[in-house]
């Protein structure tokens, strides 16, 4: 054999490439048959743990609904659990808040508490007051009618005429004077005759040191009423100005009465009463030059508000006149007090005097019993005496003088003024 020859060689290549592909396709088809084989087992068991798989799943499932009633049967006991520990929580919690808000609402509920007594009582006062005001309001109006009732009856009255008028003057005019403190028949007089009964005034007030005025209440109203009854503007200012030419005639009548010459000491003025204050501005509305033509005739119009200033000073000067009275006599009595009192001083001079010579009198003899005669009796104890065990005593003098009274020692009585009087 030839190993040279090329060809052998190859082929010998090939058949032993071909043996050994032969043997790796073999190998191969056994290792494929492996393959197969185990891919089948595998098959298998990824069957067999895929059923393993489902199983679990359903025993997951089945675990996981138990494991999820058993959780949620937990959760509930737990949540009821919770729950009612939130609850005792929240309830020891308001009742805490409770406690704690009652603390501090306490001064709050006290002060409410007194409040509301206040205002029990305050709308008990309230009530009361409200009735009692109702009750004066109810009697005030039945006054007011009452009033009105007598208004108009008066009214009728004085349109009667001029006497009904002027004693209703004269009434209202009393009624101002004892109103000011004046006393009728002592302050006062009315209807008094003067200048041998030629004139009659209708009040003399009397005033101190003799003197008195007149009061003179005997205006017409008249047509001031009729003013009050007008039916339209025009006839009440007619009545007004009739009213006010009536005021201004009446005060030349008291001018050219010259009342102030009947009486022995007078003011020079006459007082002409108007018994109304709105009667008077009635008629100063349209004569507002009225008061002074009257100041200047002298005479002096007066209404119930300004009469009773004017007679309460007059009652002023009275007091005052008997309280210098009075002082007169208190003064008279201090002097004779006084005279009294100076004559007790000297007595309690005489007196003094008196206890000043007996205090001598017993400082010399104190002097001459120690001096002359207690020595002498003292030689008595020398001598073995029997005395009794009474010792003498020792005698002291009055070395306290009397006091002298100096402050009565006068020369003269006091005095006393009264006023611009000369010393008394």
């Amino acid at each position: 054999m030839n190993f040279a020859d090329p060809f052998l060689i190859l082929a010998i290549v090939f058949a032993l490439a071909a043996a050994a592909c032969a043997l790796w396709a073999i190998s191969a088809q056994r290792r494929a048959a492996k393959a197969e084989a185990q891919a089948w087992m595998l098959n298998e068991k990824v069957a067999q743990g895929e059923e393993r798989l489902r199983l679990l799943e359903d025993q997951s499932a089945t675990q996981i609904e138990l494991i999820k009633a058993q959780a949620a049967q937990s959760a509930n006991a737990i949540a009821e659990q919770l729950i009612k520990r939130a609850d005792e929580n929240a309830k020891s919690r308001e009742r805490l808040a409770e406690a704690r808000l009652e603390a501090q609402l306490k001064p709050v509920a006290e002060t409410l508490a007194k409040f509301e007594a206040q205002v029990t009582a305050v709308e008990k006062a309230r009530a009361e007051e409200t009735g009692g005001l109702k009750a004066q309001i109810s009697a005030l109006l039945e006054a007011s009618t009452a009033t009105q009732a007598e208004a108009r009856k008066l009214s009728a009255a004085l349109r009667r005429g001029a006497g009904v008028q002027g004693r209703w003057g004269e009434q209202m005019l009393r009624n101002v004077l004892e109103m000011a403190g004046l006393k009728h028949g002592i302050d006062f007089t009315e209807q008094v005759q003067l200048d041998s009964g030629r004139l009659r005034p209708d009040v003399v007030v009397r005033m101190p040191r003799n003197a008195a005025f007149v009061i003179d209440a005997k205006c017409s109203l008249t047509a001031y009423l009729e003013a009050q009854d007008a039916g339209d503007d025009l006839a009440r200012e007619a009545a007004y100005v009739r009213h006010t030419a009536s005021l201004r005639g009446h005060v030349q009548q008291l001018s050219a009465k010259a009342y102030w010459d009947a009486l022995e000491v007078s003011p020079d003025f006459v007082t002409m009463f108007v018994p109304g204050d709105g009667i008077l501005a009635a008629a100063l509305e349209r004569a507002p030059e009225l008061m002074t033509e009257a100041m200047e005739k002298r005479v002096i119009i007066a209404t119930p508000s300004t009469l009773f200033a004017l007679c309460k000073a007059v009652a002023y000067g009275w007091r005052a006149e008997d309280q210098a009275k009075n002082a007169v006599e208190v003064a008279a009595l201090g002097r004779e007090l006084y005279k009294r009192i100076a004559d007790m001083g000297g007595h309690v001079a005489g007196v003094g005097r008196s206890l000043s010579a007996a205090v001598d009198k017993y400082n010399a003899f104190v002097g001459s019993l120690e001096s002359r005669v207690l020595p002498k009796a003292r030689e008595f104890e020398k001598l073995k005496v029997d005395h009794g065990g009474k010792p003498m005593d020792e005698l002291d003098a009055i070395e306290t003088a009397v006091r002298p009274v100096t402050k009565l020692e006068v020369e003269q009585s006091p005095t006393l003024t009264l006023g611009n009087d000369a010393p008394t």
